[in-house]
């Protein structure tokens, strides 16, 4: 069975909401505004899309609820979600969305989501509210998700803090977010998110960013002695486990966010693992017809096993569809 872990749906009805009009993210400024194609707000073009690529399931996820968000957007978000997936448990199913900075009542809304709503994932930005991941003000909503046993989905921040230097050219949207994820990432595992919660599972969008790339640089400042960084109080510091512990043992990563490339996949694959990937298209968004769908999936699957345990074979590790 073929899962895409990123594909993002919006329900028509939220969009006519006044608190997602009033949305700062879908305002004209220096950062484009977020985009609507038709196919978002339209799930019958979702099957149509996905049964010409041969996909089976998508979990879902809504950039309305993602990102600097008000509890009620939240809940409206996770109601109408829930509602499409019932008409296709097959075919759909959602990831909660709740504020992991929003205090109680948005944890609350995360454990209904799981107790009530069935929903077996949570879905964050890379810099909720313009937090880093190893922020202690996130452990709460870490614990709570390692209790939970939901896994927690790592979206680009929709609006990084990269500062006025990329407000230009879309540098924000080509570089600036895939930054933050790289970023984050080197954050949670360095900063001991992953040793404080041990049971946790964390998906990293768009393979963490394109970290793969950087990861030769990544290992050797790893090394404090040879970097003359022993016993710096912020730059001395080391996780438990050696790094590639976490990338190859501990994190999960999507082929999200790279327009289908395949020099991106091989390079995690080298990287981290083919066991540590999975699948995912960030359709409609980026790639947005059943033909670009089509010919990804195609590609992964001539990777051999390696596709194979992307396409499907990983899936179990973050939701069982049984």
């Amino acid at each position: 069975m073929i899962v895409d872990f990123q594909h993002h749906f919006t329900p028509p009805e939220l969009v006519r909401m006044p608190a997602v009009q009033s949305m700062s993210i879908n305002k004209a400024g220096s950062t484009p505004p977020y985009r609507m194609p038709v196919e978002l707000t339209d799930i019958t073009a979702h099957v149509r899309d996905m049964d010409a690529a041969g996909i089976d399931h998508a979990v879902l996820s809504c950039g309305l609820g993602m990102d600097g968000t008000t509890l009620e957007i939240c809940v409206a978000v996770n109601d109408a979600m829930t509602r499409v997936c019932a008409q296709a448990r097959r075919r759909f199913s959602t990831l909660a969305h709740a504020d992991p900075l929003g205090g109680p009542q948005a944890l609350r809304e995360l454990e209904r989501c799981r107790h009530e709503l069935g929903m077996k994932g949570a879905v964050i930005v890379s810099e909720p509210g313009g937090t880093n991941l190893d922020d202690a003000r996130m452990d709460p909503y870490w614990e709570l998700c390692e209790r939970l046993d939901m896994y927690v989905f790592v979206h680009p921040a929709l609006r990084p803090s990269v500062g006025d230097s990329m407000n230009r050219y879309d540098l924000i949207r080509s570089l600036g977010r895939e930054f933050s994820l790289a970023t984050e990432t080197v954050r949670l595992i360095n900063g001991g998110v992953l040793d404080r919660f041990e049971g946790l599972r964390v998906q990293m969008g768009h393979l963490a960013g394109g970290l793969a790339v950087s990861m030769e640089r990544v290992r050797a400042l790893q090394d404090k002695e040879r970097m003359g960084t022993v016993g710096h109080p912020e730059h001395g510091i080391l996780p438990r486990h050696d790094f590639d512990h976490y990338l190859r043992q501990r994190l999960w990563f999507d082929t999200a966010g790279i327009f289908g490339s395949m020099s991106a996949v091989r390079a995690a694959i080298d990287e981290f693992s083919p066991r540590r990937i999975v699948f995912g298209t960030d359709y409609p968004l980026e790639i947005l017809s059943a033909q670009d769908l089509s010919r990804f999936v195609r590609d992964i699957r001539a990777l051999g096993d390696d596709g194979g345990a992307i396409l499907a074979g990983n899936a179990g590790d973050l939701i069982n569809l049984n």
